[in-house]
């Protein structure tokens, strides 16, 4: 009863509230306080630490206690970015942007707490980064994953991870208004009635939590922001303001070009992200340590730039050390911020334009000048004129600010634009392979996106020579509401239940193929989704099918077009864009003489010459050629045709296969592609080859809770046309086909007939593999129920007796009683010490069985020896 009204809940209440504006507004609430509590978790957590670290660098020396630190916390926060979540990694608004615009982009909780640890380490390092950057990422995931939560529209999702972001810049800086304009001036650029009003309420609440708990602010001293320290503005002063625009415009180009340049350089040196952020709080720490002592708090250098309690050499000097070590951390990676640089760098830049100023016409302005500086640079840097101006404003609540920052702003704007147009956030996403038009930020998925990328590929289908009746027992289990018709592996026509009921009170004896809906309209796999919307819109349909000629390979309703905008929102990776194709790098041909072709990628050169001789014994039977395929992996910021890699390990691993085939006389060809994706490249080689069975290796498990048999695998099993085996290699030495010299014992569990129809496909190869001395002894396996009384052995001996007729070996049946199929068979396999096992898939397809039951990725998990898993084609 509870889990009914649970259900009733969700369906019926919080359903017809998710695109509710008044709902939007309650959750944008709730976003703006987790907001604020994530404020206050980073300045509480940097600050306990950096606290730390600058007590024990008094008591055991800075110069070696700061590199240290700086080496031990930054090697961790690059281990928990690179193992847990990579998409932590940098200052996390170009990884908003990028989720706002439609990109693929995961924001979620996992991001969120990855975000903020590593954020607490690096700051506390002593890097020097800043916590608003990472409080705007968090806020950002923490919306996505609570929109998750609780259901929303596509629309209202979008709007709330603008909320999560708006609230995590005023929270961190204690700026609503500024955390608002944010989102309107670089991230959305969207001035919608919702965006707003989300945008509003959570930047509020966001603010007004971080300020009750004291977590929002920037250091400015106090004494500043008295009456009797005001700022001041006169006529005269305007050249000075346009000189410090001018100079800020010019470092902030500089700036950015550092942090491109930094990043660039990290890539092509290809460094282990744990290392690089490692030896960038190394540096830091060495340089830090030679520098005065108030350069080892950031919050206490900030307080003596704004206020100017120091002289212009020192000044200079914390500049020029703060500019670079900022580089150096940003580009390595590291979960920090630009805001509170900028900020910082622009107020020291501005106190000493100040100062000259001070110096020439004796005016006691500098300090406004150091307020200005800040809106220059943030401005050169980020290129949100009006954000920088309304959140110095916000800080320091002096209205005499105001013209001199929009003076300082405005020029910085036209100078940085006039030398690079476009935000350093513009500019990271781009080196990242992400294009965002200013014109057109959004990013355009459904012209992107293709039917193969999101239609469902297990398909229900329905024989034209059934009756209403007997097709009106063969759905009454289904969800589904309509089903393709199929006649001797063609589509021709489309039925749906209403059809049947309505035929089965007239006639249920009538065929299908009388009543069905005979040529349907279809897609074919490359139509763009937004070409399959108008169709399903403009004939009214429910589902299209997806046919490849007359072959239906998937179907789309649009409940998956719905998913994959959702997917796309929330950043799953499971719907992408295809990426640039791939680049073939080098190739070699043999003569053409086979009847087939089996396509062999290679991952690992110590298993390569196992795989090989599978795939020649396969090749020798059937007749086959073999095409051993190398694929190399680069970044997708990379296009793989200008990719620059040393080919000569693998072009000596492909000579070395290709002397095995001409040892026994199997024509072998081989290629290296260079790909953004490995799947699709090994897709690719399949439909250009003409490729008849993929044969690759496995290593019997992933690391990904999400994945069956791990992303690439998984990706080929939904999508590769053609037979597939997986070969997971035993670690025993009597595994197959490590020893050759001993009486093989193989063992072949079957539900059936259809199980071993598609086995005896590899068998007659595998068993007559030349160089094998004695012949295997082959067990057909079949698990039956603990309380069946009476077996059906019929069917399991006459399987077996097919079996000897086909391949002339020894085979006999083996009838166990058990409830696990699949630890039965672990069992068995350790017992006996059998040195190979032969999987076939079921009908319905490799991987919609393993996540029904996993038994053949538990089996090939957890046995020790060599275990083979086919799958017939698609």
């Amino acid at each position: 009863m509870r889990n009914r009204l649970d259900e009733w809940f969700k369906s019926r209440v919080l359903a017809r509230s998710s695109i509710d504006n008044r709902y939007a507004l309650i959750e944008a609430c709730l976003i703006g306080i987790l907001s604020g509590l994530a404020a206050l978790l980073l300045k509480q957590g940097i600050g306990w630490l950096g606290g730390w670290r600058i007590k024990t660098a008094y008591e055991y020396g800075a110069i070696i206690t700061l590199p240290i630190t700086g080496l031990i916390f930054g090697t961790l926060a690059g281990w928990a970015i690179e193992i847990l979540s990579p998409e932590a990694a940098g200052g996390g608004i170009p990884q908003v942007k990028a989720a706002l615009a439609r990109y693929p982009m995961p924001l979620n909780l996992r991001v969120a707490l990855v975000k903020a640890v590593g954020t607490i380490l690096v700051l506390g390092a002593g890097l020097t980064l800043g916590r608003r950057g990472p409080t705007v990422h968090i806020g950002a995931a923490l919306a996505a994953q609570l929109s998750s939560w609780i259901p929303n529209s596509p629309t209202n999702r979008r709007q709330m991870i603008a909320a999560g972001a708006a609230a995590g810049l005023a929270a961190g800086f204690n700026t609503p208004i500024a955390g608002v304009l944010f989102v309107v001036e670089e991230l959305m650029r969207d001035v919608s009635g919702l965006t707003l009003e989300t945008a509003i309420v959570a930047s509020f609440t966001g603010a007004v939590v971080s300020r009750s708990l004291g977590s929002a602010d920037l250091n400015i001293p106090t004494t500043m922001l008295r009456s009797s320290q005001q700022s001041s503005f006169a006529a005269q002063e305007i050249p000075f303001y346009i000189v410090l625009g001018i100079l800020a415009g010019l470092l902030g180009v500089l700036f950015n070009h550092g942090i491109l340049y930094g990043i660039k350089l990290n890539r092509q040196l290809k460094i282990p992200m744990p290392l690089r952020m490692g030896l960038a709080g190394l540096i830091s720490g060495i340089i830090i340590a030679f520098l005065p002592t108030f350069f080892r708090d950031n919050a206490g250098l900030r307080e003596f730039l704004i206020s100017g309690g120091l002289s212009w050499q020192a000044i200079a000097i914390a500049f020029s050390a703060h500019f670079f070590l900022t580089i150096l951390a940003y580009s390595c990676g590291a979960p920090g911020g630009l805001f509170a640089p900028a900020l910082v760098l622009g107020s020291a830049l501005g106190y000493l334009v100040g100062m000259v100023e001070v110096n020439l016409i004796a005016s006691q302005s500098a300090h406004t000048f150091a307020l200005a500086g800040m809106g220059a640079f943030f401005t050169a840097v980020v290129r949100v004129p009006v954000t920088a101006i309304v959140i110095v404003f916000e800080m320091t609540t002096d209205f005499n600010l105001v013209l001199p920052l929009m003076i300082v702003s405005a020029v910085a704007y036209i100078v940085a634009e006039s030398f690079h147009r476009g935000s350093i956030y513009q500019h990271l996403l781009s080196a990242s392979g992400i294009q965002l038009q200013e014109d057109a930020p959004n990013y355009d998925f459904l012209a992107k996106l293709k039917a193969v990328d999101v239609m469902q590929s297990q398909v229900e289908t329905l024989s034209s020579s059934l009756t209403v009746e007997e097709a009106m027992k063969a759905i009454s289990r289904s969800s589904h509401r309509g089903f393709p018709v199929m006649e001797e592996g063609a589509l021709v026509g489309i039925i749906t239940q209403s059809d049947l009921a309505t035929a089965n009170t007239k006639n249920d004896s009538i065929l299908l193929k009388e009543i069905m809906t005979a040529r349907p309209i279809t897609a074919n796999p490359t139509t763009s989704l937004a070409d399959v919307l108008y169709l399903l819109n403009r004939y009214q349909l429910s589902r299209l099918p997806v046919t490849q000629g007359s072959k239906l390979i998937g179907i789309i309703t649009q409940s998956d077009i719905i998913k994959a905008e959702v997917q796309q929102l929330s950043g799953d990776r499971e719907v992408t864009a295809k990426p640039e194709p791939s680049y073939v790098a080098y190739r070699t041909r043999s003569p053409a003489m086979g009847r087939g072709r089996i396509l062999l990628p290679l991952s690992n050169p110590e298993n390569a010459s196992s795989l090989l001789q599978i795939a020649i014994a396969i090749a020798q039977y059937q007749k086959y050629e073999i095409d051993c395929l190398q694929v190399i992996s680069v970044p997708k910021y990379i296009y793989p045709a200008q990719a620059q890699i040393d080919l000569t390990t693998n072009r000596t691993l492909m000579t070395r296969l290709e002397q095995s085939g001409k040892q026994h006389n199997i024509p072998i060809h081989t290629q290296i592609r260079i790909a953004n994706d490995t799947a699709e490249a090994i897709l690719e080689a399949i439909a250009q080859e003409q490729i008849n069975l993929l044969l690759m290796g496995w290593k019997g498990s992933t690391s990904s809770p999400d994945q069956i048999f791990g992303s690439v695998v998984d990706t080929l099993i939904k999508q590769a046309p053609c037979d597939l085996m997986l070969v997971k290699l035993g670690q025993k030495p009597y595994s197959f086909p490590h020893k050759l010299d001993r009486p093989g014992l193989w063992l072949i569990p079957t539900a059936g007939g259809a199980n071993t129809q598609k086995a005896l496909k590899i068998l007659p190869g595998l068993a007559n593999f030349a160089g094998l001395v004695r012949t295997p002894k082959i067990k057909l396996c079949q698990i039956y129920s603990p309380n069946q009384s009476d077996l059906p052995l019929q069917h399991l001996s006459k399987t077996a007796e097919s079996l000897r007729d086909k391949i002339n070996f020894p085979v006999t049946i083996l009838p166990i009683r058990a409830y696990s199929v699949s630890e039965t068979i672990i069992r068995l396999t350790t017992t006996e010490k059998y040195d190979l096992i032969i999987i076939g898939a079921t009908s319905e397809g490799l991987l919609q069985n393993a996540v029904r039951g996993n038994i053949p990725e538990e089996i090939a998990r957890k046995v020790d020896t060599t275990v083979i898993i086919f799958r017939n084609a698609l």
